[in-house]
């Protein structure tokens, strides 16, 4: 006799407001698990979400069970980083029917001497339409804004004008290893490496809380958010204002902290209640 699984090894997709959430992305189609409507998915998500590490700031909780970040992201109309972004979409995946299996990537752009943990969370996902297998990354800030082939032809590709590349290579003791490099302002830059060693809720929320309470955590030490889009990406890095486009051009700005939440309103469409702007603007990640 087989023995129930784990419900960690599932998304909760059962319980998703998933009328809620495809308003939240804009999407308008066909809910059948297929490439095409994977991505919409991807695209309306990546592009609707924004990303950020506030509630940290804030002083709460990043809260990983799907009623929380339904709350979160879908009534409040918020964004998350990826740990989030991940639970949500993974749960309207399996919603909808698609084969998703969670994965978990070691960040190296702008990293300093020595290995970061390996905390960003992606997702692996199989359609029911083909026999090719797809990464979709809709929590890392800056797209890529659909899903890409999981497979050694990838090669360079491009996503709306985005240029990407995933590279096929070797890790530790012969070990699959797969490096997903990005173009950006500062030309073709190593992202992430990621194994192909499935991880689940439960693996989330070990990642979760490194990320959310270490002070080795960038997310712990100043606000951080990102809006993505066809032609443009925006972040906000403590009180400096990054902006990118597909070829590689940008400018950087000075910014007061007073203006945090005008501008992650305007810019990012997160609108914080009073209180908590407040709170953001007068926050001990302030420097003297």
């Amino acid at each position: 006799m087989s023995k129930p699984m784990d419900p960690a090894y599932h998304w909760n997709g059962a319980d998703l407001d998933l009328d809620g959430y495809l308003t939240r992305i804009g999407f308008d189609g066909e809910l059948a698990p297929t490439v095409e409507t994977l991505r919409k998915l991807v695209y309306g998500h990546t592009t609707s979400i924004p990303f950020e590490n506030l509630e940290i700031l804030l002083g709460r909780p990043i809260l990983l069970d799907l009623e929380s970040l339904q709350n979160k992201m879908i009534r409040q109309r918020r964004g998350g980083y990826c740990y989030e972004h991940v639970g949500l979409f993974a749960a309207a995946l399996e919603r909808l029917g698609f084969g998703i299996t969670g994965l978990s990537a070691r960040v190296t752009m702008g990293a300093p001497e020595g290995l970061r943990p390996a905390t960003h969370a992606l997702l692996r996902v199989t359609t029911s339409d083909d026999d090719r297998v797809w990464l979709c990354d809709v929590g890392f800030g800056s797209g890529p804004l659909e899903p890409f082939e999981l497979s050694t032809e990838t090669g360079e590709f491009t996503a709306g004008d985005w240029q990407f590349r995933l590279e096929h290579t070797c890790g530790e003791l012969d070990s699959d290893l797969w490096l997903l490099h990005q173009f950006g302002k500062d030309g073709w830059i190593d992202r992430y490496t990621f194994p192909m060693a499935p991880q689940y809720r439960i693996d989330f929320a070990v990642g979760n809380h490194f990320v959310s309470t270490s002070p080795r955590s960038p997310f712990t030490t100043r606000p951080y958010a990102q809006r993505f889009g066809p032609d443009l990406h925006l972040t906000i890095d403590g009180t400096t204002l990054i902006t990118e486009r597909p070829d590689g051009t940008s400018e950087t700005r000075l910014i007061e902290a007073t203006e945090l939440p005008k501008i992650l309103s305007e810019e990012f469409d997160i609108d914080l209640t009073d209180a908590d702007a407040a709170a953001l603007v007068a926050g001990s990640w302030r420097t003297p």
